[in-house]
């Protein structure tokens, strides 16, 4: 053998081995593409198992709160229909009744009345709907009365109560 078929032999075992690693090479790449395919595939019905099973508990969670505040529409069914029979103090008592009831499962899902009457003005609690004046200096900046009640749940304002905020103005003394 002389020195170019040697040559010419080992040019063919390197063509037949480049091949075979290109073989092996597309082989390769084909499985990463599959398991792709499939990695792709099944992020896909992860997410929309997901966004059913979000929807599922929000359903599931509006019946909840729904049923929790059902005994509270029963006593008013219950006091309107009372309002035909009975005086009115005993009207009212159950109104309140009802009222206390609804404060109450309102309680149980975290949701608590803002304290306003004789508590300091804070524009984080509190919406100003207006100033009274008043004579008293101890009563200023504070608040004076209530307009509608706000409340909060879990340390989030879900609505800021409406109020009238003292304002201390001096009176001036007649000078003779």
């Amino acid at each position: 053998m002389d020195e170019q078929e040697i040559q010419e032999k080992q040019t063919e075992v390197i063509n037949t081995e480049n091949e075979t690693e290109a073989e092996n090479f597309e082989e390769k790449i084909e499985k990463l593409e599959n398991e792709l395919a499939f990695a792709r595939a099944d992020f896909y019905n992860y997410r929309q198992r997901t966004v059913k099973e979000r929807m599922e508990i929000r359903q599931r969670t509006q019946e909840d709160t729904i049923k929790e505040f059902l005994p509270v529409l029963d006593n008013l069914d219950r006091a309107l229909n009372a309002a035909n029979s009975e005086d009115v103090k005993s009207i009212i008592k159950g109104v309140q009744m009802v009222q206390r009831q609804f404060i109450n499962v309102l309680g149980n899902f975290g949701v608590s009345v803002i304290e306003t009457e004789g508590q300091n003005f804070d524009p984080s609690l509190h919406d100003a709907a207006g100033t009274e004046e008043i004579d008293n200096p101890e009563l200023d900046g504070k608040v004076i009365t209530e307009r509608l009640k706000g409340y909060k749940a879990n340390g989030r304002i879900l609505r800021p109560s409406q109020v009238t905020v003292g304002k201390f103005v001096e009176k001036e003394t007649e000078k003779n």
